[in-house]
């Protein structure tokens, strides 16, 4: 109680002040300044040396904690096989002979998102540009006669440039990074997603016979059957592959190709690709799957035995509603020199600024998809509710009648929804022309929401008798759902219901 020891209350302010001071020698100096007292100075010794010793032992855990994270991440790298491993430690050489075209580093190990933003687009060698270039350049000089520039790039798939047609630089990265994100290791990209579809089928041989799912795009079965076998002895057969025994009777001799969607268009019917391709495997025959509903990053037909995957860029890979494109992915090389030779022969190629934006579109696909189906499934659910909704197909419902495969070979649902509103082709017509966040128009997979009716735009070209026998009704509508705030999705939905209630009176 002496006049010259702190008080109680001025040791706790000046304890409170320390924690502003670097170092207890700081925090010493500070407090015998304050008095002359030995009772003060030795005070400030004792609080001096606890806050050396509380200082060391955080120094102490903050060293423990880092070797900790230091072995969880050499760990993690383990667990994941390498991930992202060094490319360029290999020679040109043995790159070439293990078909190896990584660029500085290999993505093949990494995760989707990763890949879709790094594979085949790595900055520039030359400038150092972090976006992919686009190069207009129609022709490309050459070393010597016949010697072409380009054959030590990878994206080139070790071939080089000599002209446009033949290859191009941006399309070339393009390429490699959809190659990737389909788990693929080729992939050669077309002018639309019809091409790319025109491409398998130039692969076969005259008199070949093709097994296509029953409910295909309209404009994939107008090509088979109105083109492709009016001109030439290449036949069509159409069944319900996903039913048991419907794929091994339609089989026949000369069968060289099975062609299925999964989902379908526009009933997202499933079809187990393993169980197909296995059948396919089992006949020697080429399996191909039009991946355009689930894009490459719900769905990876490759990986679950498919030959080749197709894909309309037009739409959930693209994005925008901005381009038109397509690609083939496959892992076989053969399948893939056939396919640059007929890309090659019939010409049919994107440009390189669709590739560009194309490239764009792709950087950002997972985190989309991911908006993509929750507003999917929210509105999937209120339709479902709906007492103006007959009935609701989306492959993320229990009540779909392949949902347990969907939950088996999928890693979403996606955003196509296709339900049948009540009132046959007027009650379809009210809803269609009361929307105001869906457009009313053609296409899908774009970041607004789209709506359409497939019976009079999409699938007008099928037979009215093969759509019904489909389900393909006059009051089918399909919805694209966009990434907009699922609160206005179902505000305008909910809108254009009720004035289908309108319209019929009810």
């Amino acid at each position: 109680h002496h006049s010259c020891c702190p008080t109680p209350l001025r040791l706790l302010t000046l304890l409170a002040h320390a924690a502003s001071w670097s170092t207890p020698r700081q925090f010493s100096t500070t407090m015998s300044s304050t008095t002359t007292s030995i009772a003060f100075a030795a005070t400030a010794a004792v609080v001096a040396g606890a806050l050396a010793y509380g200082a060391s032992q955080r120094a102490a855990k903050a060293e423990a904690a880092a070797k900790a994270a230091r072995e969880a991440v050499a760990a993690a790298a383990v667990t994941r096989s390498a991930g992202i491993s060094h490319g360029s430690q290999k020679s040109l050489e043995q790159k070439k002979s293990e078909d190896d075209y990584s660029l500085r580093h290999d993505y093949s190990n990494a995760h989707f998102a990763t890949r879709v933003i790094h594979a085949g687009q790595e900055p520039d060698s030359v400038t150092g540009a972090v976006a992919v270039p686009i190069s207009l350049a129609s022709t490309f000089a050459q070393k010597s006669p016949g010697v072409v520039m380009g054959e030590d790039d990878p994206h080139s798939y070790y071939v080089g440039y000599e002209y446009c047609r033949t290859g191009n630089p941006t399309r070339a990265a393009f390429e490699q990074a959809v190659a990737s994100a389909e788990s693929g290791k080729y992939a050669v990209a077309f002018s639309s997603g019809s091409a790319a579809t025109s491409a398998v089928v130039h692969l076969l041989e005259a008199g070949s016979h093709v097994v296509s799912i029953d409910d295909v795009y309209g404009g994939t079965q107008r090509y088979f059957k109105r083109l492709v076998e009016k001109n030439s002895t290449i036949e069509f057969s159409f069944c319900d592959i996903g039913t048991d025994g419907e794929l091994e009777r339609a089989i026949r001799p000369n069968t060289k190709l099975i062609w299925m969607e999964t989902p379908t268009n526009p009933t997202l019917k499933i079809a187990d690709i393993r169980k197909i391709a296995a059948i396919a495997k089992a006949h020697n025959i080429l399996l191909a799957v039009d991946n355009t509903f689930m894009s490459s990053y719900f769905q990876r037909p490759l990986e679950l035995g498919a030959d080749m995957v197709i894909n309309s860029v037009t739409k959930f890979v693209n994005g925008h509603s901005d381009v038109v494109m397509g690609f083939v992915a496959t892992r076989s090389k053969q399948l893939w020199a056939d396919l640059r030779f007929v890309q090659n022969g019939v010409g049919a190629v994107p440009s390189p600024f669709d590739c560009y934006m194309a490239l764009r579109g792709l950087k950002t696909l997972h985190v989309r998809m991911e908006r993509h189906a929750s507003n999917a499934m929210a509105l999937a659910k209120y339709l479902e509710a709906h007492a103006m909704v007959e009935k609701v197909i989306y492959p993320g419902l229990p009540s779909h009648k392949q949902h347990a495969i969907a939950k088996a070979q999928m890693h979403g649902f996606g955003a196509m929804i296709t339900f049948y509103v009540k009132g046959d082709l007027e009650g379809a017509r009210a809803f269609l022309e009361n929307l105001s966040v869906f457009t009313l128009a053609e296409s899908l997979g774009a970041v607004e929401s789209l709506a359409e009716s497939p019976a009079i735009m999409t699938h007008a070209s099928v037979p009215k008798e093969r759509r019904v026998a489909l389900g393909i009704d006059d009051n089918l509508i399909r919805l694209s759902v966009g990434i907009e705030h699922i609160d206005d999705i179902l505000a305008d939905v909910e809108g254009a219901l009720a004035a289908v209630k309108t319209r019929l009176g009810l």
